[in-house]
């Protein structure tokens, strides 16, 4: 186990080293200087010579190879270095805008599974055809529902039609109930369909057979035998759909008017902000590079094949 964990974690790194070095040489292939969009503004007065001190002092000027010696040794200390346009510590801006995003990813999270969870069991369980059928063709139409559209529809149909969830000023949860739907809902899609492929696979292995023969319903089986089995692939594709969560939920935060990611990451874009959007990109790497290691630590949890491999070898 301590050498499979090992040989996880130099992968991990080599991953982030990777998404580092590529993410710095695009970014600073960018057309445009924030420094001079910021600065080189007549009302605030400011010469070439003082624009200048102030390329020097973020280290603009410095030739590449030594920025990105210098950037990566910062990194590898927590100095993510300055925010142009803000002019506080990159840090700062992350943890600012990291709790909402954080909240909002894992509810959406939570409520996808359950969803996801709710339509494979229905679509297994069901006893009329065509209610399996209608429930089987739900995450189909989830998945084709555009994220931007959804959420425009839940503020007319719970804001305004039904005015049960203000659109000025709610309260911190009220905040979270439309964004978390828009989020959740196509997220599910994927996640009941990898679920209900696993769950008609499991079914016609001997052993649900078996089950079956000695008396066992179908409810019964399907929650102590087929549902442990089936659950598996899930747990990559949660963890995927988690890691982008948590890279930022562009859409739904600018509908929402949410202060996170997402909504950083749009501002450092259009002010080509360089270190915030160097930050966001290896944030984005550990977050997906973290989830993967978790969820494929818990593989071994959930079936025990696993663990008697890991231990044989």
């Amino acid at each position: 186990m301590s050498r499979y964990l090992a040989s996880r974690i130099g992968q991990a790194l080599i991953v982030l080293w990777a998404a580092f070095t590529a993410s710095f040489i695009l970014l600073q292939a960018l057309p445009g200087d924030a420094i001079l969009i910021k600065f080189l503004n007549p009302e605030l007065g400011l010469g070439p010579e003082q624009i200048a001190d102030i390329r020097a002092s973020y280290g603009a000027d410095i030739p590449l190879t030594a920025q990105y010696l210098h950037t990566i040794l910062n990194f590898l200390s927590g100095n993510f270095g300055y925010s142009v346009q803000a002019g506080v510590p990159v840090s700062d801006v992350l943890a600012a805008s990291l709790p909402p995003t954080l909240r909002l990813a894992t509810l959406s999270l939570l409520v996808s599974a359950f969803l996801a969870l709710a339509i494979a069991a229905l679509s297994a369980l069901l006893p009329l055809s065509w209610l399996r059928s209608f429930v089987q063709s739900l995450p189909s139409l989830f998945i084709s529902t555009p994220v931007f559209w959804l959420g425009i529809l839940l503020i007319q149909i719970f804001s305004f039609q039904l005015k049960l969830i203000p659109v000025i000023n709610p309260g911190e949860w009220q905040a979270l109930i439309l964004p978390v739907l828009t989020l959740a809902i196509p997220i599910s899609a994927p996640l009941a369909q990898v679920l209900m492929r696993n769950i008609d696979d499991v079914m016609t292995e001997p052993f649900v057979a078996v089950a079956r023969a000695k008396g066992a319903s179908r409810s019964w089986v399907l929650w102590r035998h087929v549902a442990r089995n089936a659950v598996l692939p899930t747990l990559t594709i949660a963890g995927v759909l988690f890691g982008e969560l948590l890279a930022g939920a562009v859409v739904t935060e600018a509908v929402f008017g949410l202060n996170g990611i997402g909504s950083l990451t749009q501002r450092a874009v259009g002010n080509q902000d360089i270190a915030v959007l160097q930050a966001l990109v290896v944030f984005s790497a550990v977050a997906f590079v973290l989830i993967n290691l978790v969820v494929d630590l818990l593989y071994p949890v959930f079936d025990p094949r696993l663990r008697i491999t890991g231990a044989a070898a």
